[in-house]
């Protein structure tokens, strides 16, 4: 039985949860990211996406071996792109070592081989690799490894699900980076803020970017609590997991938990126990009712806050509802950070929502690795009640602006024009956005499965015009589309997605 002995510097194909093998090679991680717990695996760098992972041993093979297997049952834009550039890489590293011996020889002198650095030029906080044949490695450093290989064929032994790789436009979102983030991103949240003052004389603070660079995400050690797993939730808590943070999970239809349960999460049986039992404890329900009823209610969460306890509020409710719930947690002793999010359930999975924060700053910078796992930005915004008005605002221009596009297209129809060229026309324009093209593709394919529940927008726009009498703004805008939304909830879409709103201007 032969056995493949892996280190720093070979090149693998590696396999993450559902994706399937993509080539990399395997790298010395950041001195301060800590290697998961459990079973052996190594710190990859995959090309084409620029991204990094911890890989399972198991989930490695070496790329020369399995090149072909790999291109015959991988297809795609993408994935050819990143075997080019390992082509690429491979051709440079041989014409380095052509080099290399050229100059050893015009001087008379051999040099050893030694295996390049690899390091592209921006990998500053990636160590140089060390030579195979020194003793050891830094503590730092992924642990020498073996995959058996069970028999003779380079394919035996391992049993991957594969599926062709489609060109995905979400796919290099899979891993822990984008290689557009900017390098600061490996410092931490607190020391990568940046203060804007505006006009008026209130400051804003937006993080610079939270999402990780090159697997840089550090999970804290302090105990995660998650309450409501909804569209929203389902994608936040399962990136927490990814990432490696401990995560206790409570959810009132409890059938839903056990998709975490087996994915690593505890399960809290109340509220209160989440909040007793978790340093920091996220909530995210449907509307202010829920929000208050989870805190307030039987077994609810201030039964469960005790000093220190932190709570966040990531449901996007009213102001008043936030000014409440931060006052009776912090009467316990509590601290309490609102931090709705920007985004849908696809951007959630993906990792990629913006966060909205206000409240206690330092439960904002306790958050940090949460934030980072969960959305691509986070923005700091003063006392809470802040991000409540502001997510108001994005969801009233969200709400009003799909209804808009809704009624642009059906009357396209109805002056017999086409839809899809009207789309297509729309798309090549100032508003051409992934937004407009795919709720669009939607409306026209009769697909509203919910990436964003229509009552849950209507209900922004309520919760906005409300804000707007309280200030004495007007909102006509707001208003009408509100309107709109209540017919198609009276068409029983409440439960389809946003762009079902379209089907109350066709009936």
């Amino acid at each position: 039985m032969a056995t493949v002995h892996l280190r720093i510097g070979d090149l693998v194909w590696g396999k993450l949860g559902r994706y399937p093998p993509w080539p990399g090679k395997i790298v010395s991680p950041p001195k301060d990211l800590k290697k998961p717990r459990g079973k052996k695996c190594h710190f990859v760098k995959f090309f084409g996406t620029e991204d990094h992972a911890w890989i399972k041993v198991e989930q490695l093979k070496p790329y020369h071996a399995h090149k072909e297997e790999m291109i015959k049952i991988n297809k795609g834009k993408r994935f050819q792109q990143a075997v080019d550039a390992v082509e690429d890489f491979l051709k440079k590293a041989k014409g380095k070592e052509q080099n290399s011996e050229g100059k050893a020889d015009s001087k008379g002198k051999k040099t050893p081989n030694k295996p390049l650095k690899i390091l592209e030029e921006d990998d500053e906080d990636l160590s140089a690799l060390k030579d195979p044949s020194e003793k050891d490695l830094t503590d730092s450093d992924p642990e020498p490894s073996t995959i058996e290989r069970l028999g003779a064929g380079p394919a035996s032994g391992f049993k991957w699900e594969s599926s062709p790789v489609k060109d995905d436009p979400h796919f290099h979102h899979f891993l822990l980076s984008q290689s557009e983030k900017p390098a600061s991103s490996m410092e931490p949240i607190s020391k990568r803020l940046k203060i804007i003052e505006e006009d008026t004389g209130s400051t804003s603070i937006q993080a610079a970017d939270s999402t990780a660079i090159n697997g840089s995400i550090t999970p804290t050690d302090k105990r995660i609590g998650f309450l409501g797993l909804g569209l929203m939730g389902s994608g936040i808590v399962s990136n927490l997991l990814k990432m490696g943070h401990v995560v206790t999970v409570w959810n009132r239809t409890a059938e839903k938990c056990d998709l975490f349960i087996q994915e690593g999460a505890r399960l809290g049986r109340t509220p209160a126990e989440v909040a007793s039992m978790c340093d920091i404890t996220f909530s995210c329900v449907s509307d202010p009712k829920a929000a208050r009823d989870l805190v307030l209610g039987p077994s609810g969460v201030l039964q469960g806050i005790r000093p220190g306890k932190c709570y966040v509020e990531m449901s996007t409710v009213d102001p008043e509802t936030i000014t409440e719930l931060s006052q009776v947690i912090t009467s316990r002793g509590g601290r309490f950070l609102e931090a709705p999010v920007a985004g849908s359930q696809q951007l959630s999975n993906d990792g990629m929502l913006v966060i909205l924060a206000a409240g206690d700053r330092t439960v904002y910078e306790d958050c940090s690795s949460c934030f980072q796992a969960m959305g691509k930005t986070s923005f700091f915004l003063g006392e809470a009640g802040n991000a409540a008005r502001m997510m108001l605002i994005l969801n009233m221009v969200q709400g009003s602006f799909m209804a808009t596009i809704a009624e642009g297209l059906t009357l396209a129809q109805a002056t017999g024009q086409s839809q899809q060229t009207f789309l297509d026309i729309l798309c090549q324009g100032q508003m051409a956005s992934t937004f407009v093209d795919q709720k669009c593709q939607n409306i026209l394919q009769g697909n509203f499965k919910p990436d964003y529940y229509l009552k849950h927008i209507q209900k922004d726009l309520r919760l906005a015009i409300s804000m707007g009498d309280m200030a004495n703004h007007p909102t006509p805008m707001a208003a009408a589309a509100n309107e709109v939304y209540k017919r198609a909830k009276a068409l029983d879409q409440s439960d389809n997605d946003i762009s079902a709103v379209y089907r109350a201007y066709i009936h």
